[in-house]
């Protein structure tokens, strides 16, 4: 964990960037309350097959696992998540069916609009498959994922949702309206020689009381098969177990794009490497990428011996996969 040191005026990072052209569409909520819901991005049919290729993948692991029968659920038979329901590892960010989801038209022409160019990367991110009362839920872990020396727009996230996300369902929790308020927080309530030079900050129970009392509250996001949930970056979220009413699968794809543009030369270096490794980074496309452990780990640290060096089904390697890549140039 790096040290805590007092940010100089040359650390502070401040964007200008801005939602584009809002006027009319979910970018209008997305800009004032911090995160939105695009619908239909895919077809029931197309967010289903999806779906089906994630259970395909871990019915990889165990052939017995079938996930229209909980008797077959058991951790033995399924690949290590990590304790936020999120598989990151075995390959699985580049296996050939997420690779197809990250190049659906629609879901890039999301980001395009934010952005205002196509010329986009996108970060290599996890999927994500919450069985319903098979763990303890866990609790409430809010975060932002954006450091507070950063000021302003750097980067809004995605989940493709391939499930129902209903009122008792998994699904992403936010604290409506708490983007706005966030830099106001660590300006007025923390000590900037506390602020740590990572895009991850999480918040204790008085942090979040500051924010209730200004009238921010928490919202399950509702979203069905094939909408596209979006969220800045500065919004304090946190994801939403299912709660023991719900009988459904979460399944979702994090998916998020930046412009090309704004990434360094170190960076594309970086995310090229992380590439050929098959590997994965945090949800931020264009810096902030760091090599994720490329190996699942067992209780005791050492590797699950199930390790997958490469995907099962590798995606072809066309000029739209390599650009989003940053392996080829725009």
């Amino acid at each position: 964990m790096p040290s805590a040191v007092s940010p100089s005026a040359a650390e502070i990072e401040t964007s200008s960037f801005k939602i584009q052209n809002p006027g009319g569409d979910w970018r209008d909520e997305l800009e004032k309350k911090g995160y939105t819901v695009v619908r239909g991005v895919l077809t029931p049919e197309r967010a289903q097959y999806y779906q089906q290729q994630a259970f395909q993948w871990l019915q990889s692991f165990d052939p017995d696992f079938d996930p229209k029968d909980p008797s077959t659920w058991s951790e033995e038979k399924l690949p290590l998540q990590t304790d936020k329901n999120t598989y990151e590892h075995y390959s699985v960010i580049h296996e050939k069916f997420m690779w197809e989801a990250r190049q659906e038209p629609k879901l890039i022409e999301a980001f395009a609009k934010l952005w205002g160019t196509d010329e986009l990367l996108v970060s290599f991110d996890s999927l994500n498959v919450t069985l319903p009362n098979f763990k303890k839920p866990r609790s409430p872990w809010p975060h932002v994922d954006q450091a507070p020396r950063k000021r302003g727009l750097h980067c809004i996230q995605g989940i493709l949702n391939l499930s129902h996300a209903g009122p008792n369902d998994g699904s992403l929790c936010v604290m409506d309206g708490s983007s706005a308020l966030v830099e106001t927080f660590f300006d007025e309530q923390t000590n900037p020689a506390d602020w740590e030079l990572r895009d991850n900050r999480y918040f204790n129970e008085t942090e979040m009381s500051w924010f209730t009392e200004r009238g921010v509250t928490p919202i399950r996001v509702e979203a069905e098969p094939g909408d596209l949930i979006l969220w800045d970056s500065r919004c304090i979220h946190w994801g939403g177990e299912p709660t023991a009413a719900s009988n459904t699968i979460r399944t979702v794809i994090y998916a998020a794009y930046a412009p090309a543009s704004l990434a360094t030369p170190e960076a594309i270096a970086e995310k090229q490497r992380v590439f050929a490794a098959h590997g994965g980074t945090t949800h931020w496309p264009h810096t902030n990428i760091k090599l994720r452990d490329l190996a699942a780990r067992l209780p005791d640290g050492t590797p699950d011996p199930r390790h997958r060096a490469q995907p099962l089904q590798t995606a072809e390697q066309t000029d739209q996969v390599l650009k989003l890549a940053g392996v080829k140039a725009y």
